[in-house]
């Protein structure tokens, strides 16, 4: 669902609170007649940071419930924040759902849509303009949105890696001069050794 980046998020060690997003019923067309099941879409989040979508798949209600929320815990990310907002904006594709985050202003408050909103509240984001361009099929724009978050990174965290690989890199090659100077002095050294 998610780029996992690695880091594995320890679901005990949080105070999560989960918000169901949207139940779909499914009628599978059999023999007898129709079988139904359920796929349930569920968003937890600790509204200060860390926030993860999952989905399940049951016969019943309930237990398509149980089994996004598992899900959903297993897929927990880090969200960088700025503030109350996010720190720049992002548009992710994620199938036919196509997902804008941009930073808001202190007291904007979240301006989003469909299944974006329950992702920033849980992910504890106060101030967002947001905006799903693409399909409105929820899972996808769910992930989508989970994909976009992801992908921000702290900008203090990266001035500092880009600065650091610079100054790595920064060390001077010798100028062509220089090297044809060295490469002068060779060939007449072992010249005025036979005299």
């Amino acid at each position: 669902m998610s780029r996992k980046t690695g880091v594995y998020i320890d679901p005990n060690e949080l105070a999560l609170s989960d918000k169901l997003v949207h139940i779909n019923r499914v009628a599978k067309v059999v023999k007898g007649g129709k079988r139904l099941s359920f796929s349930a879409l569920v968003v937890t989040g600790n509204g200060n940071g860390y926030v993860g979508v999952g989905t399940g798949k049951a016969n019943e209600v309930p237990s398509a419930i149980n089994k996004a929320s598992a899900n959903a815990k297993k897929n927990l990310i880090k969200v960088p924040l700025a503030g109350s907002t996010i720190p720049y904006q992002t548009v992710v594709k994620f199938g036919a759902a196509k997902v804008m985050l941009r930073p808001a202003a202190p007291g904007t408050g979240i301006i989003a849509g469909s299944s974006i909103r329950p992702i920033m509240e849980a992910a504890g984001v106060k101030d967002i303009l947001t905006k799903s361009l693409g399909s409105p099929n929820r899972t996808n724009v769910a992930k989508a949105t989970i994909i976009a978050l992801n992908q921000l990174k702290e900008p203090k965290e990266e001035i500092a890696k880009r600065k650091s690989t610079v100054t790595k890199t920064s060390e001077k090659p010798p100028s062509a001069e220089k090297v044809i100077d060295k490469v002068e002095d060779k060939e007449e050294e072992p010249g005025e050794s036979g005299d």
